[in-house]
Order: structure tokens, then C-alpha cells, then sequence
């Protein structure tokens, strides 16, 4: 699988007055990191919207497994890829390292949607071609 990796730093307004990151914090972290992971496919979230006729790919469930506290000022590397491939869903793993060493797993799994005649949202399959460039660890094959 591809796999996206960032670097940043923690701020102080990501943590709680402990100095460590208040949790809620990392589904933030992790949201970005996703829309980081599709860019990878050479199409920005707006331009995979628009060329799929999505809305985007909502939040169903999450999760996060916390190893090693994260404080304010540490560096931080996030590792995110897909973990698996439904139909109309994906789950997207993340990794939070700190200093090489595991400090959060975590997971989003999402939906591929689109808009309903009533406004509403309903799950679609997601494209073959999409599937392939997430799943291409070289990260050659693009979409556009």
C-alpha cells in the first residue's frame, strides 16, 4: 500500500494543560493526514470531488490506541495508508512516531459518497482506479 508520511511538530493549543496532546486532537491530525494520503494520488480532494461527483468520503468509525504520550514542542511523524478496501468503505491506518517509536495507532474508516436526490448522502463503490493508485507503495500510478 502507499504509504503518506508527515512531519510535524506539536503545538500548544493541541494539548491539554499537562502539556500532552488532548486526544480529540489526534482525529484532527488524522483527518488531515487522509486528505494528504488521496493528494498522493496526483488529484487534490476538491479535484477528486470533482471528477468522481463525490462529496467526499465521510467518517463511519474510528479508533486510536495510545502507546506513548505526545507533548507540546515534541516532533512528530504521521504514516498513513489504507488498511483495507470494502466496496463503498476503506479503512485508513495511522501511525504517530515519536522519536521512531510507536506513540498512537490509530484508524478512520470512511465511505466513498455521493448526494442523494433529497440532499442527503449515499454510499457509492469506490473506483477501481482509485483503489490501485492508493495501493501502489511506489506511488507512479496517478489519477487525472
Amino acid at each position: 500500500m502507499l504509504v503518506n508520511r508527515r512531519n510535524l511538530r506539536i503545538e500548544w493549543a493541541q494539548c491539554d494543560p499537562a502539556g500532552i496532546v488532548f486526544y480529540p486532537q489526534y482525529l484532527i491530525i488524522f483527518d488531515t493526514s487522509t486528505g494528504q494520503l488521496f493528494e498522493r494520488t496526483g488529484l487534490s480532494a476538491s479535484a477528486i470531488r470533482a471528477k468522481y461527483g463525490i462529496v467526499g468520503f465521510p467518517l463511519v468509525e474510528c479508533g486510536a490506541k495510545f502507546l506513548l504520550p505526545c507533548h507540546f514542542d515534541d516532533a512528530v511523524t504521521i504514516e498513513s495508508q489504507i488498511g483495507e478496501w470494502g466496496r463503498t468503505s476503506f479503512t485508513v491506518r495511522h501511525l504517530a512516531l515519536k522519536a521512531g517509536k510507536a506513540a498512537v495507532e490509530g484508524f478512520e474508516k470512511r465511505i466513498w459518497a455521493s448526494r442523494r436526490a433529497d440532499g442527503g448522502i449515499k454510499p457509492e463503490s469506490v473506483p477501481a482506479e482509485v483503489k490501485v493508485s492508493l495501493s501502489d507503495a511506489s506511488g507512479r500510478t496517478r489519477l487525472g
